[in-house]
């Protein structure tokens, strides 16, 4: 089997793979809705790529593995890593975590990040409002994720949050704000996790999304001052997200000054920039997302090696789409006893919940998620129902 093409359309907001060979096979990906400009990044890659067998996975990644980043970037390399997966797997006929060694759990456990109302606003009440509406979904989430500090809206609207620059119109999805936070900035967000936590209690968990842009010692007395509501964790304080690089000698001196989990990991690439997060006991968990660390793979060596070491792993995967999601299951049903649970994926747009072929009617069912069954990631898309999305220059997209 060879590799013929490899295209990209976005579609809504996504940047769909699809790699097409000359057995009649194609393979699909998806690169977060976030990231739409990344088309021509996955378009780089189509001369390397013709006439690979693709069921040699590592070995064409092999050949564009060096080319991706940190996020963003990784993740035109991370989807086209999934979609070679998904031909993999149709070619052999079993589902991909049959690749990948095999499932170790008969359903995964997932957590939202993704399925959320507009927040009224910033207030404490507003938290505990939200996290009630949460609560009363359908999927029955055993933990939710909320969105705290330099990673929501209460950085612009509480007046003097932080001592730093504050940056207006910036442009980019991941501008970093960063600074001390101050008094009543800080007071602010504990009165924010006491309100969820009256509402939560101990029947669903509460993880917080926290930056990135704190200082150190801010960080240290926030972990400390919220040891008593036992939180899942405190995501991404220092770095994280779109922030190029890691600092793991910081994140271990916060780690070791609380009871409190601190996580990172999703914009991380490759597992090479996971060893020293790893093997210094620097965080408590991890959260590679696979389309942003590389791909499936990838993903699965880093939760190897993190068990090794008692470090958790939830990876990230909020707006990885539902082709995505398959990507997600695929792996995390592979992965050994430290994995928590992934952040669950809902689809952009309602509309996409008719193009993808493959899922349940409820895909989460108290807050867990069956196998995929179908051959390759187990999903496809409906080529004629999303014709109507195409732009006129992908319209052989699915030729």
């Amino acid at each position: 089997m060879k590799i013929t093409d490899l295209r990209c359309a976005v579609i809504g907001k996504h940047p769909i793979v699809r790699i097409v060979t000359d057995e009649g096979l194609h393979g699909l990906g998806e690169v977060e809705f976030t990231k739409s400009y990344l088309k021509p990044f996955v378009l780089h890659f189509r001369e390397a790529l013709i006439g690979e067998d693709p069921t040699d996975v590592e070995r064409v990644m092999l050949k564009i593995r060096q080319r991706g980043s940190f996020k963003p970037y990784g993740a035109a390399v991370s989807a086209i890593e999934h979609a070679l997966w998904d031909i993999a797997g149709k070619a052999a006929g079993v589902p991909v975590y049959k690749l990948l060694g095999g499932k170790v759990r008969d359903k995964v456990r997932v957590y939202n990040g993704s399925i959320r109302q507009k927040r009224t606003g910033d207030r404490p009440e507003d938290y505990a409002a939200d996290v009630k509406w949460m609560m009363e979904q359908p999927q029955n989430f055993f933990m939710v994720k909320q969105g705290i500090s330099f990673h929501s809206n209460m950085k612009d609207t509480i007046e003097d949050f932080h001592y730093g620059v504050t940056q207006k119109k910036a442009g980019y999805h991941g501008a970093m704000d960063q600074g001390m936070i101050s008094e009543r900035g800080f007071n602010h967000m504990l009165d924010c996790v006491i309100a969820m936590k009256e509402v939560l209690g101990d029947k669903v968990s509460l993880a917080l999304d926290c930056g990135p842009g704190w200082m150190l010692p801010d960080a240290i007395k926030f972990a400390r001052a919220v040891e008593k509501y036992n939180l899942m964790w405190l995501e991404d304080m220092l770095t994280g997200d779109y922030v190029p690089w890691v600092n793991p000698q910081a994140y271990r001196e916060l780690t070791t000054s609380t009871s409190t989990p601190i996580h990172t990991g999703e914009q991380i690439y490759l597992r090479h920039n996971f060893k020293e997060l790893i093997e210094t006991q620097a965080v408590r968990v991890i959260g590679p997302d696979p389309a942003d660390i590389g791909g499936i793979a990838e993903l699965k060596w880093v939760a190897e090696h993190a068990y090794m070491h008692s470090i958790l792993m939830a990876p990230h995967g909020t707006a990885n789409g539902l082709l995505g999601l398959g990507a997600l299951i695929n792996v995390c049903a592979t992965l050994p006893a430290n994995y928590i649970a992934f952040e669950y994926p809902s689809a952009s747009d309602p509309w996409w919940e008719d193009l993808v072929i493959g899922l349940p009617p409820q895909i989460v069912k108290d807050s867990m998620v069956d196998l995929l069954e179908a051959p390759g990631l187990g999903l496809d898309i409906d080529a004629e129902a999303a014709r109507r999305y195409l732009r006129e220059e992908d319209a052989g997209f699915f030729d």
